[in-house]
Formats: structure tokens, sequence, C-alpha cells
């Protein structure tokens, strides 16, 4: 494990402190590990835990705990098993607003009936709000 928990007393009691030790002595507290790991998946859209843990340098189990309380605010999915992993619901763009793919679609059949100006603002549209597929179709026309 290339990380560990601090303890401090408190009273008779062990409690643990929200942070952990990274190679290098920095502290990097659970908030930003957490806001780490989205911003990993947002990215990513889809990665494992054990490839998660590796790039923290934390351990599998501090990585579960952690997907598993965002869980409770984010919509994150898991699956076990070969493909599996942890990824981020399709529709869940936190950075970007984003057309959903039959919103595209019906932008994109719009385009057949509209005059030139009206295409143009439509393609724009599509270009910048679309998935990556429609923004590359768009950005080059």
């Amino acid at each position: 494990m290339n990380s560990f928990q601090t303890t401090k007393k408190a009273g008779s009691l062990n409690a643990r402190v929200s942070s952990t030790i990274r190679k290098g002595g920095v502290h990097v507290s659970v908030n930003e590990r957490r806001a780490e790991i989205m911003k990993i998946l947002v990215a990513r859209r889809q990665t494992t835990v054990p490839l998660l843990a590796q790039e923290l340098c934390v351990c599998c189990n501090t990585v579960r705990n952690d997907i598993h309380a965002l869980a409770l605010d984010y919509p994150l999915e898991t699956c076990s098993g070969n493909g599996g992993g942890v990824r981020v619901a399709d529709w869940y763009h936190p950075y970007k607003n984003m057309l959903t793919e039959e919103q595209s679609v019906a932008l994109e059949q719009l385009l057949l009936f509209a005059d030139i100006r009206q295409a143009e603002v439509i393609r724009q549209i599509l270009a910048e709000f679309s998935s990556q597929t429609y923004r590359q179709k768009y950005a080059k026309e």
C-alpha cells in the first residue's frame, strides 16, 4: 500500500484523520480525493477500482468506500466481472450542457427542412452541444 491513514487519540478511542499521505508526503483530504475520482470518471466515463487506487496511491477498499459515498450524490454505476468497473451515467456531463442523442437526431432531421440561415444555426448547435460524433461532423462544415 502506498499510503496510510493516520490516527489520533480521541480520549480512549482512536479516531481516523480524514486524509491520506501519498508518495512524496503530500497530504490529500478525503474531499480532494473524491473530487479527483469524479474528475477522472467524468473524463474517462469508465474505469476500474484497481486503476483508480493505483493512480491515487490508496488501497482498493478506500476507492470502493469513496465510490459508495460518491454514488449518493452522483449517478455512478458499478458492475463486477469482465468489462466491469465504475462508470458515470451516459447522460451525466457536469462541465458542459449537452444534447441527448434523441435531441441531436431531431435537430439533424430538421436540417432537411431548414433554410440556409436556419441550417447554419442548427449546425452550430449540433457542433457545440452534441456528442463527440456530432461535434466532429458539424465542426468541419
